[in-house]
């Protein structure tokens, strides 16, 4: 019996991490992990009419830069905290 449950579940794993995959391509989504927590953090659609997947595009002028696209710029991102970020030294290492 435990032999079944332990193929099960090793069966499962690569099944749920495809489904993940596809279901954060579909959805415009990237997805990054570490120790310290979980983000999904939103992607510019390809079929977007103003950048067309670019994300946004240059602002001429004296101080050129990159405004950010609506298709992705206005959705929220999520993220999760796991473990705590250790704190920065104040002092110098030396």
């Amino acid at each position: 019996m435990r032999a079944r449950t332990a193929v099960l579940v090793a069966a499962a794993v690569p099944v749920t991490v495809a489904a993940v995959a596809v279901v954060l391509k579909a959805g415009r989504w990237r997805l990054y992990a570490d120790r310290h927590g979980i983000e999904l953090k939103p992607q510019p659609r390809r079929s977007c009419p103003d950048c067309r997947g670019a994300g946004g595009w240059w602002v001429g002028g004296a101080n050129p830069e990159m405004e950010a696209c609506d298709c992705w710029a206005t959705r929220r991102q999520l993220c999760i905290r796991l473990l705590p970020v250790p704190a920065w030294p104040d002092e110098p290492p030396f």
